[in-house]
This record gives structure tokens, sequence and C-alpha cells, in this order.
């Protein structure tokens, strides 16, 4: 097609621009490095019971506020903080999340190569993936499981498979959306070297 406006994209996105950003640059490509997870996992905790748009409104000022959510320097939050950040209607309020999120980094710091370890629960490359979009997987319960066996909370089996098409072990964008054909060689090669 000949403009971006004509290419058809996954029906979830269409709400706003804000969505069709994410949809086009980010969602569902590859990543591997462990900072980067680790913000992109929180986010998803974050957004339990809440609508991804919410999420996507509130990750830039949640980026100033948390030090790009720096696993280092969260890990050093004092409950002092977490009493400002309950008050800040620019992030979201849910102190079982702020202080998961302190938790969370702390946890994530014992783990050596946490990239790795994340991207060790993926499907195989060769995997038959079904034919709707699930909203957990058996390898998103084992990822669940692991990171609350390592400390982890608010990484329940749903977040973890939302957490995981995000992060681009699986390339749930339909099948007709132009990012799908964009996206699945990209996938398809973080699992075969991963």
């Amino acid at each position: 097609m000949s403009s971006e406006q004509n290419l058809f994209r996954c029906s979830w996105c269409e709400s706003s621009e804000l969505y069709r950003e994410y949809h086009d640059t980010e969602w569902g490509v590859p990543l591997k490095d462990s900072n980067a997870l680790f913000r992109l996992l929180m986010l998803e905790g974050q957004q339990a019971g809440l609508s991804w748009i919410t999420v996507l409104n509130k990750r830039a000022y949640m980026d100033e506020v948390f030090a790009g959510f720096d696993p280092r320097m969260l890990a050093k939050t004092k409950p002092a903080a977490i009493e400002r950040w309950v008050l800040d209607a620019g992030l979201i309020r849910h102190r079982g999340k702020l202080e998961a999120l302190v938790g969370n980094a702390r946890s994530m710091l014992g783990i050596a190569d946490f990239a790795t370890w994340l991207w060790s629960f993926a499907a195989a490359a060769d995997e038959k993936k079904p034919s709707a979009v699930p909203s957990q997987t058996a390898q998103s319960v084992l990822m669940s499981k692991g990171l609350k066996k390592a400390g982890f909370r608010f990484v329940g089996p749903t977040i973890c498979y939302a957490f995981m098409q995000s992060a681009g072990m699986v390339n749930d964008h339909h099948p007709h959306c132009w990012r799908h054909e964009v996206c699945e060689p990209l996938v398809q090669q973080a699992l075969k070297s991963r």
C-alpha cells in the first residue's frame, strides 16, 4: 500500500495515534537487553487491571520518575519515595504495584543474565503456534512460575504472555497486519539465537 494510513494493522491499535505508533515501532520487536526487558515487564505489571493505553499515556513520566526503570536505582528506593509515588497523579498509584517495582528490581539483580534467562521461557522457533491468540501459554505459565520463585510480583501468566508478545518472543501480529511480515524473521532469528 502506498501510504501509512492505508496499511492494515492489528485492530487493537486503531483507537489512538499513540497506540498506532507503539504498534508500528515497538510491539513484537525482539528485545535482548536485560534492562529493556525489565522495563517492559514492569510496565506490563503496571497495566494489571487497566488498559495498555493508560500505561502508554503515563510511560514517559514513569521513565522519568523511575530513572528509566533502572533496576539498580529502583532497588535503592526508600519507603518515603513510595509514599510520594502513591500521591503522584502522573503515576499508576497502586501501592502494591509500586512496592513490586522495588522488590522486582532487587530480584532482577539476583539473576546473572536476566535477558538470557527470560528468553529461555520462549517457545522454540519451530513450535506450532495456536490458531487464535491466547491470553496465556504453557511458556508464559512457566515464566510466571520462574519469576515468582525468583521473588517477582505482578507477573501472572497473562501478564507474562502480554510481555512475551510485546518483547518479540512471539509474533502475534495479525497475519494480514503489515508488521507481521516485518517482525516474523526477527522473532524467528531471536528464538534461534537465544
